[in-house]
């Protein structure tokens, strides 16, 4: 019998990518006209959406339809639009999982570094270095509670793991590039019998503050302010949290972090990282290869990594029992002990 003959090769993934800038600019356009946000008090009309936003049919016509296309709204066969499932629960502003911030974060303030990538490739320098005190202090003070919703419900499942619900003892956790606070407010939300030590920049602990209080948690942080190479990290804590931050750091500087690290926890002591985790090998998964260009853009040293380089650095400080806690964020965390 004859081979079967195989699909002919088609330019249209090329034809998609070449727009690949598209979807990102035109969720946050329905972000910032409110589109998701009028939606869910119920479906609506483009006109209805026009006079309650304030914008144009012509455009609202435009990029809505695209948003069907990408199935974050509905339309009916009266050109009445709705939410989706999704959009419902991640793009409505007013709603506890909104990730509209980080849509934002990208449009704003990683495309027009993005835009000089081939120069950075040439280089191999960033076009200006976030992760360090100056050029990234506004980076990340304008940012951190965008992406508060990405980690928040992983703090839950980290508490629900340590069955922080059940502590009868007090438990100090540390906090390192606290940023938002988030990490530290999940896990005090669980127990009042947590304990937070938050770590970041003096230009952002502000931020971090500001969020805590919004949370009514203050009177359970300590502030720490400065660099965490520097800053004094203290002793005796029972968590620690990392939360997106190795990426930033780069191999030398996450290894001494780890060691820092280690060192200010005490025996049994559990250490938690969040990253975009690679594979050994780095042929996926593609978030994770993608936002390595990303660190290549913005820091000087940043990569993505794998369980495998982590986990060799984490024994290296001295930690024990490196292992992997599957969660709802973009990779699942990594914890270890220390003996």
């Amino acid at each position: 019998m004859p081979a079967p003959e195989s699909a002919p090769v088609t330019p249209e993934r090329i034809f998609q990518f070449a727009f690949g800038y598209a979807p990102p600019l035109v969720i946050e356009a329905a972000i910032r006209h409110h589109v998701f946000d009028v939606l869910d008090s119920g479906p609506k009309s483009v006109a209805e959406i026009g006079r309650e936003t304030g914008a144009s049919e012509r455009g609202l016509t435009a990029i809505m339809n695209v948003l069907v296309g990408l199935d974050f709204l509905a339309k009916d066969q009266n050109g009445i639009y709705s939410l989706t499932p999704e959009s419902a629960a991640f793009l409505v502003s007013t709603k506890p999982g909104f990730q509209g911030g980080l849509i934002r974060h990208s449009s704003e303030q990683l495309i027009p570094n993005w835009l000089r990538l081939n120069e950075v490739v040439s280089t191999g320098q960033p076009v200006a270095a976030v992760n360090q005190q100056g050029p990234g202090t506004d980076f990340f003070a304008e940012f951190v509670n965008d992406i508060f919703p990405m980690s928040y419900q992983v703090t839950q499942e980290l508490a629900a793991h340590l069955k922080l619900k059940d502590a009868n003892a007090p438990v100090r956790v540390l906090d390192l590039a606290a940023g938002s606070g988030v990490w530290g407010i999940g896990l005090a939300q669980t127990s009042s019998q947590v304990q937070v030590t938050a770590v970041d920049w003096p230009g952002v602990i502000p931020v971090t503050k500001k969020t805590v209080a919004r949370f009514g948690l203050t009177d359970r942080f300590t502030f720490v302010d400065g660099d965490l190479q520097q800053a004094n990290f203290g002793s005796g804590h029972n968590v620690a949290t990392l939360g997106h931050i190795l990426h930033s750091e780069g191999i030398e500087r996450s290894k001494a972090l780890l060691a820092k690290t280690f060192a200010a926890l005490n025996a049994g002591g559990t250490i938690a990282i969040q990253e975009f985790l690679v594979n050994a090998d780095r042929t996926g998964p593609l978030g994770g290869l993608i936002f390595a260009v990303n660190m290549l853009v913005n820091t000087e040293r940043g990569d993505t990594f794998s369980f495998e380089e982590i986990s060799s650095w984490l024994a290296e400080a001295g930690f024990v029992d490196a292992r992997t806690l599957d969660t709802r964020g973009p990779s699942p965390l990594i914890l270890a002990t220390k003996p």
